[in-house]
């Protein structure tokens, strides 16, 4: 799934963007690739605590996080602050720190782009995290795979296959119409396949979430090698 960067449709609201990164240079960089497509660069900083002290009342659409930020912050503390600010997180990250992009994940980031992507690739990423959806690409598979403690929720058949459906897209109601099963079920099951993944530290609140828990315990497919979605 690689979308392509492209800027706003005339008339559509500009997507806000904030950065967080040690390195001037990354920064200006970014906000320049940002301003290029068409996006409103909101607020940057050097830290994560100094971009929500200076973001004030304004808000963002997607936040664009260095992974480990040279002021002896944490990952797991960096992502809450970007989130409490009711943005999603992009980690922005060299790839070879499995650890700390799993870490990210785990605290709730919407994805993993490396610092050795293409300009346009991380301008993708950003649209797509600022959609609302989960960047789901190889660096986040290498992520999950590399974590031998990741305990996966133990669905039923029948919770599979909700799960399988709902995160792929369809409404609820679609879902118990393609099953052959109430409206009313279709709830059930969805609220015992949430309770099952709080149960093994991994809640999935949102429908965002649900897609996350889906690709990482193999219900839907993910990235192949190469890069292209295995969904396509």
């Amino acid at each position: 799934m690689t979308p392509e960067a492209t800027a706003p449709l005339p008339g559509s609201t500009a997507v806000r963007v904030g950065i967080i990164d040690d390195h001037e240079s990354v920064r200006l960089g970014l906000k320049a690739a940002c301003e290029n497509v068409g996006y409103e660069v909101i607020h940057t900083a050097a830290s994560a605590r100094d971009f929500v002290e200076g973001l004030g009342d304004r808000t963002c659409d997607v936040i664009v996080l260095d992974l480990s930020l040279g002021d002896g912050s944490v990952v797991t503390e960096n992502v809450r602050l970007a989130q409490s600010t009711g943005s999603s997180v992009l980690v922005h990250s060299i790839a070879d720190r499995v650890a700390l992009v799993r870490e990210a994940l785990a605290a709730g980031a919407a994805g993993v782009i490396p610092k050795s992507s293409a300009t346009a690739t991380v301008m993708a990423a950003v649209a797509t995290v600022a959609r609302g959806d989960v960047l789901n690409n190889l660096e986040w598979a290498t992520a999950i795979d590399a974590d031998s403690d990741f305990a996966k929720a133990q669905l039923g058949r029948r919770e599979r296959d909700v799960l399988h459906l709902y995160a792929s897209g369809l409404p609820l109601k679609m879902v118990a119409m393609q099953l052959g099963i109430a409206h009313s079920t279709a709830r059930e099951y969805l609220d015992r396949i949430r309770v099952k993944y709080i149960e093994v530290g991994r809640p999935a609140p949102t429908k965002v979430d649900l897609l996350r828990r889906a690709v990482e315990d193999g219900i839907l497919p993910g990235l192949d090698p190469d890069g292209g979605d295995a969904r396509a």
